[in-house]
């Protein structure tokens, strides 16, 4: 009987280091981090935060002030992973990457016609149903009309034709791997980022477009 429970917390134990781990990459490639909350299995509330039916549980930053909390700071990052191992790991959008969030027969339909044509894909994550594509920020065009403040329930009228595909760029962010969902399924990824310049957003939306036609 005793075995059990000792099992369970090496495996927690093991969780943790990899998520203090995986926080740890991220920033060594310039990719700001901070905290999000995390699901909870037990008791009345879905998640970690404040907030009494929260919408999404365990998908969001810690702080209403993540856009200044993240940072490439690897001892502030150990100090918050060790204060709460659990928490979700948060990568804002629009700094050195966007990421177009699509449906996953879509997603894995585009990746798989990119794989096939040769086309780099770039780092993608599985998010349970959603397929994740990173790519290179757009930045700040000239043309502001090019250019949008993407949170996480808007859709960009140039996306219109490929229903339920998000674009997260400025003023969002992402839940990246290996951050839990409230299934208790692990946030993971299809192809890691390995340091490799990120692809062109308009040439990834091109194959993900096709992939809802």
């Amino acid at each position: 009987m005793v075995g059990v429970p000792l099992a369970r917390r090496a495996k927690r134990r093991g969780r943790h280091t990899s998520r203090i781990a995986s926080v740890l990459e991220y920033a060594a490639l310039g990719w700001a981090v901070c905290p999000g909350a995390h699901p909870l299995r037990t008791g009345s509330r879905a998640c970690s935060c404040d907030r009494l039916g929260c919408p999404d549980p365990g998908a969001h930053p810690q702080s209403p002030a993540w856009q200044m909390q993240a940072t490439l700071d690897a001892a502030q990052l150990g100090r918050w992973w060790e204060r709460d191992p659990e928490a979700n790991v948060i990568l804002p959008t629009g700094r050195v990457f966007d990421v177009f969030d699509a449906p996953l027969d879509a997603g894995l339909a585009a990746l798989t016609r990119m794989d096939a044509s040769g086309s780099g894909t770039g780092p993608v994550a599985a998010n349970g149903d959603r397929v994740l594509f990173y790519v290179a920020t757009r930045g700040n065009p000239d043309d502001e009309d090019e250019w949008w403040s993407c949170n996480l329930d808007c859709v960009p009228e140039s996306v219109d034709d490929t229903p339920g595909l998000r674009w997260h760029c400025r003023d969002s962010y992402v839940l990246a791997p290996p951050s839990t969902l409230p299934t208790g399924q692990p946030v993971s990824w299809l192809r890691p980022p390995d340091g490799r310049p990120l692809p062109d957003p308009l040439r990834v939306l091109d194959w993900l477009a096709d992939s809802f036609e």
